[in-house]
């Protein structure tokens, strides 16, 4: 597995994560119109940002084993609690902290 495809998997989780918290951003305000509650800023963002990550990781399984792939993608469950902590001051209750390290271990356990 070459470092240059695994950075781009690892990009594309990331740029997905950010897409996720642009369109829960885009819930919290009210719009006038159906039309204008999909074409606004937050919402044609976060779906672009979607298929950015899209294609990057279309692009990242060519040089990613197949196997290794939904391990480096449930980094992105790890990703949106702690961006909507940071962003929307969520709480981290103990159970998503659990969710979270059990993510992590998981992971840490397969690669090692």
């Amino acid at each position: 597995m070459s470092n240059h495809y695994l950075l781009c998997m690892l990009i594309s989780v990331s740029i997905a994560s950010v897409s996720q918290v642009l369109l829960k951003k885009s819930t919290f305000q009210k719009y006038d119109s159906v039309l204008k509650e999909y074409l606004n800023p937050w919402v044609i963002g976060g779906y672009g940002m979607l298929f950015l990550s899209m294609l990057m990781s279309v692009y990242a399984y060519s040089g990613v084993d197949f196997k290794n792939g939904p391990v480096i993608e449930a980094l992105g469950n790890v990703f949106v609690p702690v961006l909507s902590w940071l962003v929307f001051g969520e709480k981290l209750s103990i159970r998503k902290i659990v969710g979270i390290l059990c993510i992590m271990m998981g992971i840490m356990v397969f690669y090692s």
